[in-house]
């Protein structure tokens, strides 16, 4: 690994490296900028070479090493290379800043940091080229991913790619640098340009015999186009030199050392192999992967290795040959992935019937995963169940279809039914747990459930059967089979419809009732709801068995709505005996038909009468049952009824008794032997009072009372017997607290009122009292119970408009109750109710006759209040009257009520009466509303608080100058603010004057001495204003300022600002006054932009361009306000002013770029002439892109163009000097410019610029973009034009790079020029040309030299017949003789010997 670093020193830029060896763990530092590790493969070499390769720029020079590191003993060593790297002299600072190897093409990638990119040949070290990829400085680069370029970034953030062209770097290496740097780059990398070479130099090794150097070029072939079918075929022909390798096995072995074989390739070399049973050497060169894998290897491998084979078979994907192997070789598990990976299907079916007849474990496993295929079965399941049962495989059959059949499918159908069918002939019990666990759904069922019953499984049978006659046949025998389930055969009857299940029990019933009534009675009782209890009893009452028709009922009968149900319940219950049952159902059911069940229970002449007791009793058949007993001489029945089963219907027994004419001591003994607190009194006394026999209950209810029974209903009778039979009735309802009063009262009513009156208010029954009053105009009563109840409900109703005898009961309160009453409370109350029921008149008449009138109440102050509240409402012009004959009301409380209902003066007396003058004055103001009564008032009793009223309210009323001088009266400063306020609006500054100066007596408020200073501004006494202000005050000056300034009072405001010493404003409000120069002097020292501009501002309106530019100076230091500024001056026209200003201020501390570019747009609009003298002097310090655009609209060319160079837009400045050639060209400058351009076809656009606007300065322009340019693309550009003579100097200069298209150029340029000695060192001294090409030019050229030089060019090139008959041609025999000598060919010179002797004699 190696660590990059560089510093500065001594004005350059040092690198340094530190080279670490991790295997070694030592270090070494050298001297570097830039470096990258590599490997190469040399020739011979059987591993890869490793490299480091680094840059580094010396003071003394640039160099680019290329070391080895870490070398295997095995490789040949590789020498190290130091090449020089090429700087331009304008990049004399540049230096490497990265370096990275391509491992594809074998090119170092080095980048400097101007944008310079270099490409070196990593094994030679050979600069294959070198171009300018940007303008901006590159800080960093890498390497791209498939290491085919290098990825950089510049300084404006652009990412660049740089990599070869594979199409063109072979033809561009070719042409630049020869022969072999071509042919070792297109072997390497595998690059296109060079096939041609290669077929050449295979051909020519092939024919001269030297068939070792031909297999090296057929094995290093770009793309191993030379590897073919073809070129093994011809080695294989090839004879085998004793003691040697066969020049084929030659071949293949530096086909290995390079990489791998391809697939005809493998094939050739594995048949020789296999034959020497050397296997072992395919195996390492599998292992190595340098063989291509295809079934025509695997298959010649096959015979002996089937491990190998089947590995071959997997790599070349020949997936039938895959599985066969994995089957053979026992690796079932594999076959399903790879097929899966492969999305190969083999003959599964085959395949497993062949793995069942090995391993049946193996072949059950592998068929289940078969089936489970995420995608589906992979097999038909019914070729796999052949193949089982064909094997007598039942048990593996059974679970691979489990397994298969799991997800319930209907195409499975046909496989469950097999499933089952084989399982019920060989494992019933296997096919009972099948179906018991509810598996399958699909299968032929009437099929199976045969063959279940075949098998004794009733129940499976019957879960499958859907036929009903054999449903029938199954069911009528199953609860006598073995294992039977009850519980199983009730649940089935479920799935059954109603007919069918009714059919199976009567089926049941008929064919063994003892066997099966039980299981009937279940399912019956499960579906009574869903078979119909109706449907039910007839089948138990058509094989007539009541046990099992109570059995049933019974298990219903609680839950059943159906009065029919219930009464056969009850008829069955009574067959079999069940009397207890028969009563609890009678008493505990709601559904049965009384009617009925009472009839029945009649006819049936039970034993006990307990059930039919029950009934009568629950449906209120008392008489009917009464009349049944007495008929049938039950007393004791009824005795018992009474006594056991319900008390509480002994009125209903005695009423009974009693219309059949029973002995009344039957009754009074039935009476004295019931227990009298069971026994409901009201019914007794009504059953017994509507036959007219009420003294009969006498003795009993005499009885019940001095036994102590406090019953209501005891005691309510005997008041009705004490009122009917007149025995001092008023005693026992006074005394008596025991009785119902609303009873009693009711039934009074109609006998005597007063009786009723009597019991209503004992039992405060105000509703029932009322109404007796009302209907027997006993409205005295009536009074003296409502004063006396003091209830508000029953005084609202009495008292209601709806009432219609209200007057005459509201007399007899007045007149007669209320006098009466001696407590206050009551009274009170009566008062209230009145008031609250909106009587007012009534209620007047009623306060004045107790407060009016001598009574314990006169004095009451409420009752005083009320009268007079009342009054106020109902009676207004009594309120003044009672104001002056009461004395002990409240007063303020009757003033407000007065001010609400508008009784004002009233209100006014009321104050007065009390004393209270500032109420009084306050009703006066706001509303009797009369504010001169008001004054009038205040001058009457001239106290502050009234004149502080009166100034409020004239205050109010706009009245300004009474409303100070009454403040004033008042000597009242407290309501300064609003005071303030309406007499600035009002204008009234002379009286506020005297207001604030009595409000400074007692307050020191900054509003008061602000309004007071303001005023005085307002009255111009600026004298005043201006003691007042040094003088001491709390006045908030500066807000009295900018008031003053506000409405235009400039002089005001200047004494203001001039106390506060506020220069800002100051210098502002001078403005207005237009003294320029004191606003200066402001505004310099408040030293604020937003006055400074203002100040600016006024002045250049006035022209005060001196005092202008005082203020403007101190503007454009702020770059904010600059643009601001220059608009002001441009919109007035003040052009020169602007410029002036503007160039004093390049002299401040403080100028920057805005300042310095804003002159220079001024000078480009304005003074054009003066602007490059500006830009050369200043140009570091402006904004160039602003200045780009003023001189591109002033179309400033030179000044355009100089801002482009020094802003390094070297290609926009090149461009524009093109473009405007006239004004902005100068030679030396544009060279300067030119070999800075990023843009490589700017350069070709200037050489055509020069072509036509300054030919004569053309090679001086070549010589400095030589480094820079493509050499070969100019001179097609000059030939095109027919102007190459034009740069012959150019092209001579860079003939030494020995370029194809310069030495044509040059060849064509001297033939031309018939210059046969120049053109005779430019062939002997360059060789990259179209030697036959030139030399059948010059040959039939009318010069002798010339065709010698092709003569030359022949012998050079070994076509010696040519070079020989040219020389012969001119006889130029001693030319000849050498050439025959240099061929070193015995038939050449014989020739030549031949021609000479014959042409001598």
């Amino acid at each position: 690994m190696v660590v990059v670093g560089i510093s500065q020193q001594q004005g350059r830029v040092v690198g340094a490296l530190q080279l670490y060896s991790k295997d070694r763990g030592i270090s070494q530092a050298i001297e570097g900028h830039a470096a990258a590790f590599g490997t190469i493969r040399l020739d011979g070499a059987p591993e890869d070479t490793k490299l480091f390769s680094f840059a580094v720029r010396t003071a003394v020079g640039a160099k680019l090493h290329i070391v080895e590191v870490d070398h295997p003993e095995t490789n040949p060593v590789f020498p190290k290379k130091a090449v020089d790297i090429f700087f331009p002299p304008e990049a004399s600072n540049d230096f490497p800043v990265a370096l990275q190897i391509s491992q594809k093409y074998g090119i170092i990638y080095l980048i400097t940091k101007y944008g310079f990119i270099h490409l070196y040949d990593l094994e030679t070290g050979t600069c294959i080229f070198m171009n300018r990829i940007s303008g901006e400085t590159i800080f960093t680069a890498c390497g791209d991913k498939e290491s085919k370029g290098v990825l950089g970034i510049n300084r404006k953030g652009q990412v660049l790619f740089v990599s070869a062209d594979e199409n063109t770097i072979v033809p561009y290496v070719l042409e630049s640098h020869g022969t072999e740097l071509a042919l070792k780059l297109a072997s390497r990398a595998g690059l296109p340009g060079a096939d041609n070479l290669y077929q050449q130099r295979f051909e020519q090794l092939f024919a001269n015999g030297n068939y070792h150097e031909a297999a090296k070029v057929a094995a290093n072939s770009p793309r191993g186009f030379l590897r073919t079918p073809q070129t093994i075929e011809r080695f294989k022909r090839l004879p085998q030199q004793p003691g040697q390798m066969s020049f084929i096995l030659q071949y293949f072995g530096m086909l290995l050392d390079k990489g791998s074989l391809n697939q005809h390739e493998t094939i050739e070399l594995a048949q020789p192999v296999l034959a020497q049973n050397r296997k072992q050497l395919l195996q390492k060169w599998l292992t190595e992967n340098k063989l291509e894998c295809s079934e025509q290897l695997g298959d010649m491998v096959r015979p002996h290795d089937m491990t190998m084979a089947l590995a071959i078979y997997l790599k070349a994907n020949v997936p039938h040959k895959v599985v066969a192997g994995f089957a053979e070789t026992g690796q079932f598990e594999k076959i399903l992935p790879y097929c899966a990976k492969t999305g190969y299907q083999p003959d599964f079916v085959q395949l497993l019937h062949h793995m069942v007849r090995i391993n049946p474990e193996k072949g059950a496993e592998f068929a289940t995963t078969l089936a489970n295929q995420e995608g589906g079965p992979l097999v038909d399941l019914e070729r796999v169940v052949d193949i089982f049962q064909s094997q007598g495989m039942i048990q593996q059959a059974t679970a691979f279809l489990l397994d298969a059949l799991k997800d319930n499918r209907p195409e499975h159908g046909h496989l469950q039914t097999r499933l089952l069918e084989m399982n019920l002939i060989n494992a019933p019990q296997v096919a009972d747990a099948i179906l018991g666990n509810d598996m399958f759904s699909h299968f032929d069922k009437a099929r199976i459930a045969s063959l279940c019953e075949q098998a004794g499984l009733l129940q499976r049978a019957l879960d499958l059967y859907e036929d009903p006659a054999a449903i029938k046949r199954v069911i009528v025998n199953i609860p006598g089979s073995a294992n039977f389930s009850p519980d199983w055969l009730v649940e089935y009857f479920g799935r059954l419809s109603v007919e069918q299940s009714v059919d199976c029990l009567d089926a049941m019933m008929k064919h063994n009732i003892r066997q099966n009534l039980q299981s009937v009675v279940q399912i019956a009782t499960k579906y009574a709801e869903l078979l119909g209890p109706q449907r039910l009893i007839d089948l138990f009452e058509k094989y007539k068995t009541a046990e099992g028709l109570y059995y049933f009922l019974a298990s219903i009968v609680n839950v059943s709505e159906d009065p029919e149900v219930v009464f056969k319940y009850i008829e069955a219950a009574t067959k079999l005996g069940q009397i207890r049952e028969v009563e609890r159902i009678c008493r505990d059911n709601n559904v049965y038909n009384p009617e009925k069940v009472k009839n029945f229970l009649k006819e049936a002449k039970l034993p006990e009468m307990l059930p039919l007791m029950v009934v009568c009793d629950r449906f209120n058949f008392v008489h009917d049952l009464v009349l049944y007993l007495y008929q049938h001489q039950q007393f004791k029945s009824i005795e018992i009824y009474v006594q056991q089963v319900n008390p509480s219907r002994t009125p209903g027994v005695i009423g009974g008794l009693l219309d059949v004419d029973c002995d009344e001591s039957i009754i009074k003994n039935l009476l004295s032997t019931v227990n009298p607190l069971s026994i409901p009194i009201d019914d007794l006394v009504r059953e017994v009072e509507t036959r007219n026999r009420l003294k009969l209950l006498l003795p009993f209810l005499e009885a019940q009372v001095a036994s102590g029974n406090q019953q209501q209903a005891i005691y309510n009778a005997l008041a009705k017997i004490y009122i009917d039979s007149n025995n001092n009735p008023e005693r026992f309802l006074k005394e008596n607290d025991l009785y119902d009063t609303l009873v009693v009262g009711k039934y009074c009513e109609k006998r005597d009122p007063n009786l009723a009156y009597i019991a209503y208010r004992k039992g405060q029954n105000d509703l029932e009292l009322v109404n007796v009053t009302n209907e027997n105009s006993m409205y005295k009563a009536q009074a003296r119970y409502l004063l006396e109840r003091a209830d508000r409900e029953l005084w609202m109703f009495v008292l209601s408009e709806n009432n219609i005898h209200r007057r005459s009961v509201v007399d007899q309160v007045i007149s007669t109750a209320v006098p009466e009453s001696t407590d206050p409370a009551k009274v009170s109350e009566a008062v209230a109710c009145f008031l609250n029921a909106d009587l007012p008149a009534e209620l007047i008449e009623l306060l004045e006759k107790i407060v009016l009138e001598p009574s314990p109440f006169s004095d009451n102050q409420n009752l005083q209040n009320l009268l007079i509240f009342t009054a106020a409402k109902a009676d207004k012009a009594r309120v003044m009257d009672y104001i002056h004959r009461l004395d002990n009301f409240s007063a303020d409380e009757i003033a407000n009520v007065c001010i609400e209902v508008g009784l004002f003066e009233e209100a006014f007396e009321v104050y007065k009466k009390i004393d209270n003058k500032e109420a009084a004055v306050n009703v006066l103001i706001e509303h009797v509303v009369s504010i001169d009564r008001a004054q009038a008032y205040a001058e009457e009793v001239d106290i502050p608080q009234v004149w502080s009223r009166v100034a409020k309210a004239q205050l109010d009323g706009l009245r300004v100058s009474d409303s100070i001088d009454s403040y004033i009266k008042a000597e009242d400063p407290r309501n300064y603010a609003e005071v303030i306020e309406i007499a600035v609006a009002a204008g009234k500054n002379e009286e506020l004057v005297k207001y604030l100066r009595m409000a400074r007596k007692t307050l020191r408020e900054p509003v008061i001495d602000t309004a007071l200073a303001f005023c005085y501004a307002r009255l111009d006494q600026l004298a005043e204003l201006a003691d007042f202000l040094r003088a001491t005050n709390v006045a908030n000056v500066e807000e009295s300022g900018d008031k003053a300034y506000a409405e235009g009072l400039f002089e005001a405001a200047k004494i203001f600002y001039t106390s506060i010493s506020n220069w800002a404003k100051l210098a502002t409000t001078l403005v207005h006054l237009s003294d320029y120069q004191a606003a200066v002097d402001a505004a310099r020292k408040a030293n604020n932009i937003k006055v400074w501009k203002e100040v600016h501002e006024a002045c250049v309106e006035k022209k005060e361009f001196r005092l202008a530019q005082i203020c403007g100076l101190n503007l454009i230091v702020d770059a904010e306000q600059l643009q601001a500024l220059v608009k002001q001056y441009e919109r007035n026209g003040y052009f020169d002013e602007l410029i002036n200003l503007l160039e004093q201020g390049l002299g401040l501390e403080r100028a920057h770029m805005g300042m310095f570019t804003e002159l220079g747009i001024a000078l480009s609009k304005y003074h054009p002439e003066r602007l490059m003298e500006h830009l050369k002097l200043f140009w570091s310090r402006m904004n160039l892109p602003k200045m780009i655009r003023a001189c591109e609209e002033a179309h400033l060319w030179p000044e355009l163009v100089f801002c482009y160079y020094h802003y390094d837009e070297f290609d926009n400045a090149a461009l524009a000097v093109m473009e405007r050639p006239e004004n902005s060209w100068e030679h030396q400058q544009f060279k300067e410019i030119i070999v800075k351009v990023a843009n490589l076809e700017i350069y070709y656009k200037a050489i055509n610029f020069y072509l036509e606007q300054h030919p004569t300065l053309l090679t001086d322009l070549l010589q400095v973009l030589t480094p820079r340019i493509d050499v070969n693309r100019v001179v097609r550009m000059f030939q095109k034009s027919d102007n190459l003579p034009l740069i012959k100097p150019f092209l001579l200069s860079v003939q030494s790079q020995n370029k194809r298209t310069v030495n044509d150029a040059i060849n064509d340029l001297l033939i031309e020029e018939e210059d046969y000695k120049t053109l005779r060192d430019s062939v002997e001294n360059y060789d990259n040309y179209d030697a036959v090409e030139l030399a059948s030019r010059l040959e039939k050229h009318d010069l002798i030299f010339f065709r010698q030089i092709a003569a030359s060019i022949y012998r050079k090139n070994k076509r010696w017949e040519k070079s020989i008959n040219l020389s012969k041609q001119d006889k130029l025999w001693k030319d000849a003789i050498e050439t025959a000598a240099i061929s070193g060919k015995p038939e050449v010179v014989e020739e030549l010997l031949r021609y000479v002797s014959f042409h001598a004699t």
